[in-house]
């Protein structure tokens, strides 16, 4: 086939009217002709081609227009069968479809087979792997399964072999399995044994010993693994932990475990790195992996890698804590600065007189003390000397300086030796005022007095705010709001020091009325600053008649957008909670919100507030709830929800939901901050198991 017969009817198509990520495919016949005729520009076609057809992995109308030309060009080769295949393959592996029948892209790649099929016997090794892959990703059960097994018989190279393999298990799982049993020896080349793995996962084979030295085998494996497997693909060892702890069965547990100690107690330093990429995966998915690994990474905690996951683990890491307290001691400032930061996260009382000991020297080490998720970082009578010694010297950098602050900030009223320090930081960092009305709340009435005088005499609205909760005084904290509401990015601050202030803020009325929005498509922060005047007029004049009106706006104009206005509605939600009975007819909206996972908890928390207790169906909030910890759409909201809601208003088959989620080894919190997802997990286990 030559490049005429592929682009054969290429002007003819009726290209105007399907659309690809940027609008109607009217380019397609340029960049395909381009890509045909190779050259200078099919480089740069097959990029915009990627860009419009296969868009950070979505597909789209044209993208099934496509695919009957780029399979001709492919098998035409005279630009590269390889870069075109993996185009094709890409496109029948997305599973993000827009605008088109589900399947329909996958379905236009497997039509085209017949055309694919030479290219398995292609003289270049790498486009026969590619054919492969692409053909496997058809899903196509009829005329792939043949083509696939008649090659396999012929193919030599181990690569190729693999790749077929593992293509045959896509379309023929049970005959692959057959294949892939009789390869996990030595003696099959690392690449098949590889992939003999990867098919004896996806059929769910019991996993026995010869799997288990078949993955070792077969490490470290970052040679083996290739991009086109998918966007998300992990090394060998990432892939397997991951198939067999989805399998969910104690017993493969087990296996998981079993494999990665090996792996983490390898005497190969690639080998390590590996498994300790994996064994990090592990501990995000099961809550029994940390447990049971970490005293084979406890060892490992003087390589970056390991002491990054022990710090990520916490507390569940504390028996890594000799080890690290001994690194921590070492001459080299930079390693043990790392050492101690991770003794900070899982043994704060251990590391605090270290830090106090070498502060000055352990950025790090402060960073992590400052960012301290417990109640508060432990206090140290050593530590509080260093720090002040610290907040005094030349030159502090702004991190390193809100880190010292937060320390004080944390410890109240025990650091009220600090407030000088305090004092004089004060104009280069305004969360000292925070700090300030923290360690002075309990200080001998002539300190306080300094402390008011200090914040009065500071700018901004943290200090206002901070002079207020100290003194209790209101005319700072006013003269902030109003200065505040003339200015655009102060409004929503200014807006909620008047909510503060309650009937002192009179005043401000007629400016925060005239400041509420009424665009139809509003940014986040007005819909932040409609939020802010609905609570201040509440505290203001306690009449929730204005409020209700402009919440019930800010929840009418965001029903379109869900998705772009999570977080702006559920801080409505917590504005309406303020409102109490008073904002009872937004009821409705609230229960409509219940059908929602992502704001279900939001909405069910408004309404035991809100609604009548008489007529709340508490049912529905606990289902509301409990469906919305169940997707990982809102576990923390849907914990606190169940703690208002309390036990009894669970039905004995909804406390054995609840019981389930909090005694099930995978854990409930699946995505966010890749240092916070363990943490995080731990905590709301801890409260579904008390409710």
């Amino acid at each position: 086939m030559d490049s005429a017969d592929a682009l054969a009817d290429l002007d003819a198509h009726p290209w105007a009217s399907v659309s690809h990520a940027y609008g109607p495919a009217e380019d397609l016949p340029d960049l395909l002709r381009a890509l045909a005729e190779g050259g200078g520009d099919a480089e740069e076609a097959i990029s915009e081609l990627y860009s419009c057809i296969l868009h950070q992995g979505t597909v789209f109308p044209a993208s099934v227009d496509a695919v009957p030309y780029l399979a001709r060009i492919a098998a035409a080769a005279e630009f590269g069968a390889a870069e075109v295949l993996c185009l094709l393959g890409g496109l029948a592996e997305s599973e993000d479809e827009w605008g088109i029948t589900p399947g329909a892209v996958r379905a236009a790649v497997a039509a085209q087979i017949p055309v694919l099929i030479p290219l398995l016997a292609h003289e270049e090794a790498d486009v026969r792997s590619l054919a492969a892959w692409t053909v496997g990703h058809t899903r196509d059960t009829e005329a792939a399964p043949a083509a696939l097994r008649s090659r396999w018989v012929a193919e030599a190279d181990p690569g190729v072999r693999a790749e077929l393999l593992i293509a045959l298990g896509r379309v023929d799982l049970s005959g692959a399995t057959i294949e892939a049993r009789a390869l996990l020896g030595e003696s099959t080349p690392a690449p098949l044994r590889l992939a003999a793995l990867h098919v004896t996962l996806d059929a769910e084979e019991p996993w026995t010993d010869a799997h288990h030295d078949a993955a070792l085998g077969v490490l470290p494996s970052g040679e083996l693994t290739v991009d086109r497997y998918g966007m998300h693909r992990r090394t060998a060892l990432h892939a397997v932990v991951d198939g067999l702890l989805g399998r969910g069965t104690e017993t493969d547990r087990e296996s998981a475990f079993a494999l990665l100690d090996a792996a983490l107690r390898e005497e190969r330093a690639e080998v390590r790195a590996e498994a300790v990429d994996a064994a990090d995966h592990a501990c995000h998915l099961s809550r029994s992996a940390p447990r049971r690994l970490v005293p084979a990474i406890a060892p490992l905690a003087a390589e970056h890698p390991a002491s990054t996951l022990l710090g990520k683990l916490g507390p569940a890491a504390a028996e890594a804590a000799p080890v690290l307290a001994e690194l921590a001691a070492q001459p080299d400032d930079e390693a043990a600065d790392r050492a101690l930061a991770v003794l900070v996260r899982i043994a704060p009382r251990q590391a605090a007189p270290l830090l106090a000991r070498d502060l000055d020297r352990r950025p790090r080490a402060l960073d992590a003390a400052g960012d301290y998720h417990g109640p508060a970082f432990p206090f140290d009578p050593a530590l509080l000397t260093a720090v002040r010694a610290r907040l005094a010297a030349d030159g502090l950098g702004t991190n390193e300086t809100i880190d010292l602050v937060h320390l004080l900030c944390q410890w109240g009223p025990r650091a009220a030796a600090a407030l000088p320090e305090l004092y004089a930081v004060l104009p280069r960092c305004q969360y000292a005022a925070t700090a300030i009305a923290a360690v002075a709340a309990d200080s001998p009435q002539a300190e306080r007095e300094r402390a008011g005088a200090v914040l009065r005499a500071a700018t901004g609205f943290l200090a206002a705010r901070a002079h207020h909760t100290l003194t209790g005084e209101t005319d700072v904290l006013l003269r902030a709001a109003t200065e505040g509401l003339t200015v655009p990015r102060d409004f929503v601050e200014a807006a909620r020091a008047a909510a503060d202030l309650g009937a002192v803020a009179t005043g401000l009325l007629p400016a925060l009325r005239a400041a509420v929005s009424e665009d139809a498509e509003p940014t986040t922060p007005q819909l932040d600053g409609d939020i802010a005047i609905a609570t201040a007029l509440w505290q203001i004049t306690g009449d929730a008649e204005e409020a209700v009106t402009i919440l019930a706006s800010v929840l009418d104009r965001t029903a379109g957008n869900q998705l772009w206005y999570r977080w702006t509605v559920v801080r409505t939600l917590r504005a309406i909670r303020n409102l109490g009975a008073a904002a009872r007819p937004l009821v409705p909206r609230l229960e409509h919100l219940l059908a929602d996972p992502e704001k279900a908890s939001a909405a069910a928390l408004a309404l035991l507030d809100v609604a009548d207790p008489d007529t709340v169906d508490l049912d529905r909030l606990v289902e509301a709830a409990l469906h919305s910890a169940e997707t990982g759409a809102d576990v923390a909201g849907a914990c606190e929800a169940l703690q208002s809601l309390g036990a009894a208003a669970l039905s004995t088959h909804q406390r054995l939901r609840v019981t389930e989620l909090a005694e099930r080894d995978r854990r409930i919190v699946g995505f966010g901050l890749t240092n916070s997802i363990v943490r995080e997990d731990d905590r709301l286990r801890a409260v579904l198991a008390g409710n």
